[in-house]
This record gives C-alpha cells, sequence and structure tokens, in this order.
C-alpha cells in the first residue's frame, strides 16, 4: 500500500482528481483512527466528534499548496493540519463567554514510558509545543507527529530525515520537557 499511496500523492500533486479520490478511500480510515485517538477525552464535554475532525483536516488540506514526497510526509502534513484545528476548536471554545470548556486530551502516542497520563488542555499543549519549537524545533515535530499523527518512530526518523535512535532521544526529552512545563 505505501508505494500506492506514494503513486497516489504524486497523482494528486499533479492535478488528477481521480488520483485524490482514491487516495482519501485509502486513507480515510487511518486519519479517523489518529481523530479518535486525539479526541479521546478524560472528563470535559465533547463537540468535535472524530469524523468531522478529519474532514475539516482533509479540507484544510486540499486548500493548501502540498509539497509531499511520501506516505510519512503526508501523514506527518495530515497530524499538523488536525492539530490546527484542535486548536481553532479549542480557541473558539475558550472565546464562549458562557462557560466554556477546554478540550481535554492525553499525550498517550508520546508518552514512551507507556503509563497513563492525565487529560491536558489542548490550548495549554499547543502553547507548550510553540516554546518547545523555539527551545528544540526537532523535537516539537517529532512529538507532534507522534502525538497528533500518530506516527511510528521508524516514520518519525524517516520524515525529520534523523536516524531512529535520534527520534527516540527527541521523544524522551520532549515528554520530559512538556511534563514540566505542563504539570
Amino acid at each position: 500500500m505505501d508505494e500506492d499511496l506514494t503513486v497516489l500523492l504524486h497523482g494528486w500533486r499533479a492535478g488528477d482528481a481521480a488520483a485524490r479520490d482514491r487516495l482519501f478511500v485509502q486513507v480515510y480510515d487511518t486519519l479517523r483512527g489518529m481523530a479518535a485517538a486525539r479526541l479521546r477525552a478524560r472528563g470535559g464535554e465533547r463537540t468535535l466528534q472524530a469524523t468531522s475532525l478529519v474532514n475539516e483536516a482533509l479540507m484544510r488540506l486540499l486548500g493548501g499548496a502540498v509539497d509531499w514526497q511520501d506516505r510519512a510526509h503526508f501523514f506527518a502534513l495530515a497530524a499538523l493540519k488536525m492539530r490546527s484545528v484542535l486548536v481553532d476548536e479549542a480557541r473558539a471554545r475558550a472565546a464562549d463567554k458562557r462557560g466554556a470548556h477546554p478540550v481535554m486530551l492525553t499525550l498517550s502516542h508520546a508518552d514512551l514510558g507507556g503509563g497513563a497520563t492525565a487529560g491536558l488542555d489542548v490550548l495549554a499543549l499547543h502553547e507548550a509545543l510553540q516554546r518547545l519549537s523555539e527551545r528544540d524545533p526537532r523535537a516539537a515535530r517529532a512529538v507532534e507527529m507522534a502525538y497528533f499523527g500518530g506516527m511510528a518512530q521508524n516514520e518519525i526518523a524517516c520524515v525529520l530525515e534523523v536516524s531512529l535512535p535520534t527520534v527516540e532521544r527527541d521523544l524522551r526529552f520532549a515528554r520530559a520537557w512538556l511534563s514540566q512545563q505542563l504539570s
């Protein structure tokens, strides 16, 4: 499927609408699984559903200039778009003057220790990731791909063009740094 997906991605980039449609049929379930994993909340009210998150992220993918190279790059970009949708939703809820509740998420995919993590306010996480990107941009991108994209460490290594041990170190550092910032 990886080679077919890459061919479809290149076809879509070249303007082939049929390739785009076949691509979305192949990746929709994966993207929906990524979205569902991000939306599992530990308490709090949830207004955004996984299907809505995927659809909005795909609309943002369609609306922008894309420059992906392969499957891993596509899912990294999809993760970025999902993060953007979640942050926008959280900001809209926070702006609601009728007592909005923060959108809560967990860091389970970025938690290399395998332990359960407490729910996190998506805006707090977004702000912490922005601060992390100022300190260590590669570690921030690795967390984003692992957390928002549910990407495997070998896929992250491919996208970032670094070794697997480097990704492991980046994720360990980022997890510790984010834990300190968010506690």
